[in-house]
């Protein structure tokens, strides 16, 4: 019963925290700490499911994306999201290559939660002064698929936050037309990577040795709750700022650092 708790609990967790800008690897890292080390195939599987809910929720707008692509704008953005993305696959195979990828340790994710929160509450203040925008440029295209770098090299930066506010500072200053970039991006870019891990874990036993029971009732309870989080997180930036986000972030990393160190 412990054990089924236990990946209730992650579910939640993951379905919570990996839309919303406050870094999932944060959340599940401090988490393991209570509730104990999932697999790595778990792990996998209920960000899976996180990122079903997120393509239920925008199942319309990417139908009419590609029902309509004959249409300039749907064609043009569509390109602007293919130019992101490989952006994204070229510097992150690059990335891993150098070994520019930081431990999951606690000190890294928690300052860049920390700097994370600082970099919201100054682009908020530099997007309030922006002429109001719901155009996605090649120049936004190309920041957020650089900035999904970033979020991959950098545990605790959150690819939600670093490709939110990147298209915000080079000129998305809409909120919601940021989230919608960012979120509908973030469906191949996290596929694949997801696909990539699976791959790499197909030389290991691992698939042997999961507890398969566990991992569909992981994927489900994260899917289940990352639909709710993230209708609630389109709802909310119609009218809000992120500033409560990056307050959450910065309180939350120094918590980590003065009881989790290392």
């Amino acid at each position: 019963m412990d054990a089924l708790i236990n990946v209730i609990l992650l579910g939640i967790i993951e379905g919570i925290t990996e839309f919303l800008p406050v870094s999932s690897t944060g959340h599940l890292l401090i988490a393991e700490h209570w509730l104990g080390h999932r697999s790595d195939l778990f792990n996998v599987g209920i960000q899976v499911g996180a990122i079903l809910a997120v393509v239920l929720i925008y199942r319309q707008r990417l139908w009419e994306l590609l029902r309509n692509v004959g249409k300039a704008e749907n064609r043009d953005y569509l390109f602007k999201l293919g130019a992101a993305f490989l952006i994204t696959c070229v510097g992150g195979l690059v990335a891993k290559k150098l070994g520019l990828e930081l431990p999951e340790t606690v000190a890294p994710v928690a300052w860049a939660l920390i700097i994370g929160g600082i970099a919201i509450l100054l682009i908020e203040r530099a997007a309030a002064g922006m002429t109001p925008s719901e155009a996605v440029t090649w120049k936004i295209a190309i920041w957020v698929g650089l900035a999904q770098i970033l979020a991959a090299v950098f545990p605790g930066t959150s690819r939600s936050a670093a490709t939110i506010f990147a298209g915000m500072l080079a000129g998305l200053s809409s909120r919601a037309a940021a989230t919608e970039f960012a979120f509908i991006l973030g469906i191949p870019t996290m596929f694949a990577a997801s696909g990539y891990e699976t791959l790499k874990l197909l030389k290991t036993p691992v698939f042997a040795d999961e507890n398969w029971q566990e991992f569909w009732i992981g994927f489900v309870v994260s899917a289940v709750v990352a639909f709710i989080a993230v209708k609630w997180l389109l709802r909310y930036v119609q009218s809000h700022r992120f500033t409560v986000f990056a307050w959450y972030r910065i309180v939350f990393g120094a918590t980590l650092l003065l009881f989790l160190p290392g």
